[in-house]
């Protein structure tokens, strides 16, 4: 068995325990069959998982955790396994964790290379590919809007939240600012802001 992890384990509303990992291997399959469900819209599976079904984190930490894993380089999700990982058994975990997250994805994503390239060209293909971007997209948006809701809860409060949202969303989508200068300026702004409200 794994021992236990240093750092103690929040409590939910009712009183009882958070659920957590039981040891490595639990971290392992779980990532594993998480990386294996995120066709086109693994955001919305991690949260759905992790939150939702394996209550191993509150939609706040998630959103919280999320927010580190996206200012960090490489894969957003692949971050966050390791912070999870690294979180209930240190660095075996986080190892475990990111192993669950790319073998069993990897052999299965070079499979399907080899058989894409074989039928790229074929019009049906192309096609179908293309109205798939369609629900990936609609994925991200829902997914959004079901993080908002753990801004009500943010010490900036609903309201800051939502314009720092909007300028995001305006520098990136309609602007086309890089990512290099809006996250640097409206994610420093924000980290600023919320370290006054709640520094004693």
């Amino acid at each position: 068995m794994s021992s236990p992890s240093p750092n103690p384990v929040p409590t939910e509303a009712c009183g009882e325990a958070q659920p957590r990992p039981r040891n490595t291997g639990d971290l392992f399959w779980s990532f594993t069959w998480l990386a294996l469900q995120g066709f086109g819209g693994v955001l919305a599976v991690v949260q759905r998982e992790l939150v939702e079904k394996k209550r191993w984190l509150t939609n706040e930490e998630f959103v919280e955790d999320w927010a580190v894993a996206q200012i960090m380089p490489g894969p957003n999700v692949v971050n966050l396994s390791i912070m999870i990982g690294d979180r209930y058994f240190g660095l075996r975990g986080a190892m475990a964790a990111l192993a669950g997250m790319l073998i069993f994805p990897l052999l299965l994503v070079l499979v399907l290379a080899v058989v894409y390239a074989q039928f790229a060209s074929h019009p049906a293909v192309a096609g179908a590919l293309r109205g798939m971007g369609a629900v990936a997209a609609g994925l991200i948006a829902g997914m959004g809007f079901k993080l908002a809701a753990a801004l009500r809860k943010h010490p900036l409060g609903l309201w800051p939240c939502i314009v720092l949202a909007g300028l995001t969303f305006g520098g990136m989508a309609l602007l086309r600012w890089p990512l290099a200068w809006v996250l640097p300026a409206l994610g420093g702004a924000a980290c600023v802001l919320t370290w006054r409200r709640i520094a004693p």
